[in-house]
């Protein structure tokens, strides 16, 4: 529709259209500010009780802790699972790529205080915390066990970790790896068996290889059965296309205990 003003036509389609596009714009413009606006830390404090119902909990950090904020929470968070009694697991999991050695060693070693159980591939140490195991060259698949003893035993000195688990992947290529970890208890050591693997799909191997630790810790199987769980579950994962380990305990039991033929389970 146009109309005349001072001899001129209006096009009153064109500026409905415009007006309409700059109300857009707007709303998009404000929707984006309060999705990457960084907020002051607001965490409330939970309840002083202690609950039966919650024993162990974990966190894992992957990102330059998205910012400062979720760190603060992370924290706060451990500090009250302390006050509670509650175990405290952390994976190390570090990512070149997502945030500097030198972040991740400052907030993870704030974090690190508060934990109990400290899970880690072998790698992470020497990129977050600059503990490297001696005779190793992870990019040639040569890991040094008694290197890792040490690793494990510097990090359990200097934040008082209750277990230190780490994952020893020796690569042979891209797809076939052969696969173990060690548990440092503060006393002893123990090392699973090692399982010559062809991968499927690593993605969620670590996950699952802690998710089995704390299964089995809370399951108070003794040292070298929960070392023996953590790696045949994770093993097992690696066989297993997508993020899920989609296994039963008894399928990892057998592995751990030394059946690996394949066979379907009737």
């Amino acid at each position: 529709m146009k109309l005349k003003k001072n001899g001129k036509k209006i096009n009153w389609w064109k500026w409905g259209f415009l007006l309409i596009l700059a109300i857009n714009i707007a709303f998009v413009g404000v929707v984006a500010s309060r999705l990457i606006q960084v907020r002051e830390p607001a965490v409330e404090s939970g309840s002083s009780k202690k609950t039966d119902s919650v024993k162990v909990g974990t966190f894992s950090t992957n990102r330059e802790q998205l910012n400062d904020t979720v760190a603060a929470i992370c924290l706060e968070a451990c500090k009250k699972a302390k006050e509670l009694g509650i175990t405290v697991s952390c994976d190390l999991n570090h990512r070149n790529k997502l945030w500097t050695k030198a972040k991740a060693g400052e907030v993870m070693g704030e974090l690190c205080k508060y934990v109990d159980v400290c899970i880690a591939n072998e790698e992470d140490a020497s990129d977050v915390f600059g503990i490297k195991a001696s005779n190793t060259d992870v990019t040639k698949g040569a890991v040094n066990h008694e290197g890792y003893k040490d690793v494990a035993k510097q990090l359990a000195d200097r934040f008082g970790f209750q277990k230190v688990a780490i994952t020893l992947r020796e690569s042979i290529s891209a797809n076939d790896n052969n696969w173990s970890a060690m548990l440092y208890d503060g006393k002893d050591y123990y090392f699973s068996k090692k399982y010559a693997m062809h991968i499927v799909d690593r993605v969620g191997g670590g996950d699952s290889f802690g998710g089995g630790l704390i299964y089995a810790c809370l399951s108070d199987m003794d040292a070298q059965s929960i070392i023996e769980f953590a790696v045949a579950a994770s093993c097992l994962k690696h066989s297993i296309e997508g993020d899920m380990n989609m296994v039963s305990v008894d399928e990892v039991k057998k592995l751990a205990g030394g059946d690996g033929s394949g066979r379907v389970q009737r």
